[in-house]
């Protein structure tokens, strides 16, 4: 899926080192709420079933990459699909840092919810933010999710616990 100056991609075998040192990086557990390392192993199983389909595994990785450079700069993913309230968890790493806050981030969102709307057919989507990630509270409000709740000492940090706020976007297509 393309849009803009982004390219949505299924995980390929080529990924596997790119995917194993992005999902080690403890620098970035908090956020994907990951507990321990990934193996090689376990990831390449990953990419081998990463065609199945999202009703069956209720997940959906894509691989952001720039359209013109063909650059690998991050991962978004679907994920906790509930088919019945039609309704998933979105969830975004721009893991080179020096293509942040370019706009990719947005870009994908956009490419992401445009695909679960009018694809997938969902009614809504969400994420959770932690209260002092301010980029990510700012870009899914930029793109139009609205707060709807907060909760209180939700993730446990080194400095203690801090609250999680939910955002919400419903689809309009319906």
């Amino acid at each position: 899926m393309i849009f803009d100056k982004i390219k949505l991609r299924a995980p390929e075998p080529e990924d596997l080192a790119i995917l194993y040192a992005w999902e080690n990086d403890p620098s970035i557990w908090q956020i994907s709420n990951t507990l321990s390392p990934f193996s090689k192993y376990t990831l390449r199983k990953y990419i081998e079933n990463s065609h199945k389909s999202v009703f069956e595994t209720g997940q959906l990785r894509f691989m952001i990459e720039i359209t013109d450079s063909g650059k690998t700069i991050g991962t978004i993913d679907l994920f906790d699909l509930d088919v019945f309230n039609l309704r998933a968890g979105i969830g975004i790493l721009i893991a080179d840092t020096g293509e942040r806050r370019k706009g990719y981030a947005g870009m994908s969102i956009r490419c992401l919810t445009d695909y679960c709307f009018r694809h997938l057919k969902l009614h809504q989507v969400y994420c959770n933010i932690t209260e002092d990630n301010h980029p990510s509270i700012d870009l899914f409000t930029r793109i139009g999710f609205v707060k709807v709740g907060r909760k209180k000492d939700w993730i446990r940090e080194n400095k203690g616990f801090s609250d999680e706020i939910m955002f919400q976007m419903i689809n309009q297509l319906v």
